[in-house]
């Protein structure tokens, strides 16, 4: 799942994109989605091992369709391929489970380190360029704290992976790596929302009722 479209999504609950916006943001989802989903049903039909060699495939195959059609791929693809390669290459030549069970981990503490490096590198952190083309914040210090807040919510999910992967069963840690950490962050993206709420600068919000009181004023017009 793409980090970029998930903290996307958490932008001003008053915004009303268009719906080719909606349509796209969709599309990056099912498409970030898309080895997970595999994987999942490899894992359900054919076991473990089975299911590591589609996730390496479907990674590949997704890198490949994403340079083709673009020219260029995302750093964090690329680190996820790689991931999935050598970790999932080692569960195979090894026939050892484990080492698949670190990739999530490994991926949220990469993500976690390249969000606090943003805040030493560079002139923005990490969130703040992905997120401050869509909204503006009364206070500049929000964004820095905003990516803290990101970096630790990756460094408690590897943590989280970890206790699941190697407390319970891997049929309980593949359920988890699909609904578990989705529901998880999904619901880290809503919290993140309702905090910016009360930051966001300049909301031109028209709510339901202000709505329908200009419904009933255009009618009475047009009577």
């Amino acid at each position: 799942m793409s980090t970029t479209s998930l903290i996307m999504s958490a932008q001003s609950p008053y915004s009303l994109p268009c719906t080719s916006q909606i349509s796209k943001k969709d599309m990056k989802f099912l498409y970030d989605f898309f080895p997970i989903l595999l994987f999942f049903i490899a894992y359900k039909t054919q076991g473990i091992y089975v299911a590591t060699a589609v996730a390496i495939v479907a990674s590949i195959i997704q890198v490949g369709y994403m340079w083709f059609k673009n020219r260029r791929v995302e750093t964090m693809h690329l680190v996820t391929l790689g991931l999935i390669v050598v970790l999932g290459g080692a569960t195979l030549i090894f026939q050892d489970e484990d080492f698949i069970k670190w990739k999530p981990t490994i991926v949220n503490w990469a993500f976690a380190l390249a969000f606090l490096g943003s805040q030493f590198i560079g002139k923005k952190p990490f969130v703040r360029r992905i997120m401050e083309s869509n909204i503006t914040l009364k206070d500049e210090a929000v964004w820095s704290r905003l990516n803290t807040i990101w970096a630790v919510f990756f460094v408690a999910m590897g943590v989280v992976n970890l206790y699941v992967a190697f407390n319970y069963d891997t049929d309980t840690w593949v359920n988890f790596k699909l609904f578990g950490m989705m529901g998880l962050t999904l619901l880290f993206v809503v919290l993140q929302g309702v905090y910016l709420v009360k930051h966001i600068e300049n909301i031109e919000e028209e709510t339901p009722d202000k709505l329908t009181g200009k419904e009933e004023k255009s009618s009475d017009f047009q009577a």
